[in-house]
């Protein structure tokens, strides 16, 4: 299992992108974000943990976009921010 700061971070982060309590809610989040793939624009179809950090750090300075999409950038700016991008990886589908 992951060490417990780690471990925190990653169920802070689920927490935010889940909009309710429901029992499991936070790990379907994780694997959700893991296989969010980018809608539009240069990176088109790729999966967001896959995108750039620059081209994360861009829309952080920018604005991020309204809705799920912005929540799950911001969520991956911060899991790339702090190196743990590798735990996402092992839940693509």
């Amino acid at each position: 299992p992951p060490a417990p700061c780690i471990h925190g971070l990653l169920v802070t982060i689920a927490g935010l992108l889940s909009s309710g309590p429901a029992p499991g809610q936070d790990a379907a989040a994780l694997v959700e974000l893991a296989n969010a793939k980018m809608p539009f624009g240069k990176y088109a179809g790729r999966y967001l943990v896959d995108l750039p950090e620059g081209y994360l750090l861009w829309f952080k300075g920018k604005g991020y976009p309204a809705g799920k999409l912005g929540q799950q950038l911001r969520a991956i700016e911060e899991i790339l921010t702090n190196g743990l991008e590798h735990l996402l990886r092992p839940l693509i589908r």
